[in-house]
């Protein structure tokens, strides 16, 4: 594909206002507030993925789709184990090795956080059709999947600067 395809020109200037949308000021706190959590961004996120998983991950995992590094990962998990929100677990794999589970409490926590957002979600979506909503979802999941997969290949190719 070119990189004149006229059909994708919008695309990164509506990618850059969904951003600035779901980023814009207060947005996360007033999620948070509504949803009784007391928690910053990075300790949520870790708490989503775990929860979208459906299953324990390693810590290497939850590093790999939050993008960062494996140390920041593991003081967040650190602080949510204290929270028991977490718990680390054996893995039956490798019985050297642990993967992160929510607790009961930390399902709780992020199922009432997920509610107050898919509740958004909905309300701004309510005129659109179910079919144009589950198009919606498979769409950003394919968008994500296969332009996370193409960066990724790019990455050695970007000079340091």
């Amino acid at each position: 594909m070119s990189s004149d395809n006229d059909a994708l020109k919008g695309l990164l200037p509506r990618m850059t206002a969904l951003s600035a949308t779901l980023g814009r000021g207060q947005l996360f706190e007033t999620a948070t507030a509504a949803a009784g959590i007391t928690l910053e961004r990075p300790a949520v996120t870790i708490l989503v993925i775990l929860e979208s998983a459906g299953r324990p991950l390693r810590v290497g995992e939850i590093a790999t789709r939050m993008q960062v590094a494996g140390p920041h990962v593991t003081r967040q998990l650190n602080g949510l184990e204290r929270r028991r929100l977490v718990q680390r677990v054996p893995d039956p794999d490798d019985q050297r090795a642990r993967l992160i589970t929510l607790t009961p409490n930390g399902e709780q926590t992020i199922r009432r956080y997920l509610k107050v957002i898919n509740d958004w979600f909905d309300q701004a979506l309510s005129e659109w059709s179910e079919l144009d909503q589950r198009d919606l979802v498979r769409l950003l999941g394919r968008l994500v999947d296969d332009l996370t997969a193409h960066l990724d290949t790019l990455v050695g190719d970007i000079p340091a600067e």
